[in-house]
C-alpha cells in the first residue's frame, strides 16, 4: 500500500469554533515521507503535525511552534486519517481551523473534491502489540492489538438526551462517511458563559454544535443519529491518534475519553518501545497490514 496526498490544492474560508475569527484554509499537496504539516501564513511559521507540538487540551486539541499555535485541528485531521492521506500541507491565515458545520463531512467533501493519489513509497504503520492504557478519575483510554482497526467508545452524561451512549465502529473510509463524519460537536447551553470567560465557544452557533438546554436538544432538526455524541468522541478519537502521524494497526477503547487522555495516550504509546511496532505496508505485507489496506478502499 502506498502513502498519499492530494491531487491538486484547494480552499476555503470559515469561522473557528473557540475564537470566532474568519480564516482561510488551503490544502496543498506535499511528496512522499513529508507528512502532515500546518503552515500559519501569517506569521510565517511551519508547525508539523507531531506529539510534542500539543500545547494545549483544553476544549480542543492545539498545536504550537515559535509562538504560533493553531487550535481545533481534530475534526479535520479526522478527516484525512479517515482517507488515508499521509502528506499534507495545511495554510490557515489565523490560529484555528474552520469549525464547518461541527462534524468532519465537509472536510471529507473538499478532500474528495481535491482528488486523492497514490505516492511511490510504502505507507507505514503503528502496529499496536501490547496493550497500553492512560487513565484518570474512571475514565480512560486504551489501545489494544487487534486485527482490524476499531474504535469502541463509551460515554455517559447526566442529561436525558444522552445517558449511557456506546459505539463501535469497525474502520473503513466509507463507513466512516456513513456512520461517523456528519456527527457534530455537542455543549450544554449552562456552559456557554463559562466558555466565553475563558476565551473559548466564541464562534459557537446552533448551525455548528448541538446545543442541550435542560429539555433537550435546541437545535430545531435535532440529532443526525440517536447516538451521535458518542459517534461524535469517535470522531474526535481518530483525530487525535493521527498525532502518531501513520495510522493505527489496532483497537482504541474507552470510556469518557477526551483530547487531554488521547494526548497523554499517545505520548505514552511512543515512550513504550515494546507495545508497537512500525511496519511498512509493502507488497510482502502480512495478512493483518492487507486488512488496513482494504480499511482505506472507498
Amino acid at each position: 500500500m502506498k502513502q498519499r496526498t492530494i491531487a491538486k490544492s484547494i480552499e476555503l474560508v470559515g469561522i473557528g469554533l473557540h475564537k470566532g475569527v474568519p480564516v482561510r484554509m488551503i490544502l496543498e499537496p506535499l511528496p512522499e515521507n513529508s507528512g502532515i504539516v500546518f503552515y500559519r501564513s501569517d506569521l510565517g511559521v511551519s508547525i508539523p503535525l507531531k506529539i510534542e507540538n500539543v500545547i494545549d487540551t483544553t476544549m480542543a486539541t492545539v498545536i504550537g511552534k515559535s509562538g504560533a499555535k493553531i487550535s481545533t485541528i481534530e475534526h479535520l485531521l479526522s478527516a484525512i486519517n479517515a482517507y488515508g492521506i499521509d502528506n499534507l500541507r495545511i495554510v490557515l491565515d489565523n490560529e484555528e481551523a474552520p469549525i464547518m458545520d461541527g462534524s468532519s463531512i465537509g472536510f471529507c467533501m473538499l478532500l474528495e473534491e481535491a482528488g486523492i493519489v497514490e505516492l511511490n513509497a510504502n505507507k507505514k504503520a503503528i502496529a499496536i502489540k501490547e496493550p497500553i492504557e492512560v487513565a484518570e478519575n474512571g475514565k480512560f483510554v486504551r489501545l489494544e492489538p487487534s486485527d482490524s482497526m476499531i474504535f469502541d467508545f463509551s460515554i455517559k452524561f447526566p442529561h436525558r438526551a444522552i445517558m449511557e451512549q456506546s459505539y463501535k465502529f469497525t474502520f473503513s473510509t466509507q463507513k466512516y462517511k456513513d456512520e461517523i463524519a456528519r456527527a457534530r460537536t455537542f455543549g450544554f447551553v449552562q456552559e456557554v458563559n463559562a466558555l466565553r470567560a475563558m476565551g473559548l465557544g466564541l464562534g459557537g452557533s446552533l448551525d455548528n454544535c448541538i446545543v442541550l438546554d435542560e429539555n433537550g436538544v435546541m437545535n430545531k432538526d435535532g440529532l443526525r443519529y440517536k447516538d451521535e455524541f458518542v459517534r461524535h468522541k469517535i470522531l474526535d478519537a481518530i483525530g487525535d491518534m493521527s498525532l502518531l502521524g501513520m495510522p493505527i494497526m489496532g483497537g482504541y477503547f474507552s470510556f469518557a475519553g477526551s483530547h487531554k487522555l488521547n494526548h497523554f495516550l499517545t505520548k505514552k504509546l511512543m515512550a513504550s518501545s515494546n507495545a508497537y511496532e512500525i511496519v511498512e505496508l509493502g507488497e510482502t505485507a502480512l495478512e493483518k497490514e492487507k486488512a488496513l489496506a482494504t480499511s482505506f478502499a472507498n
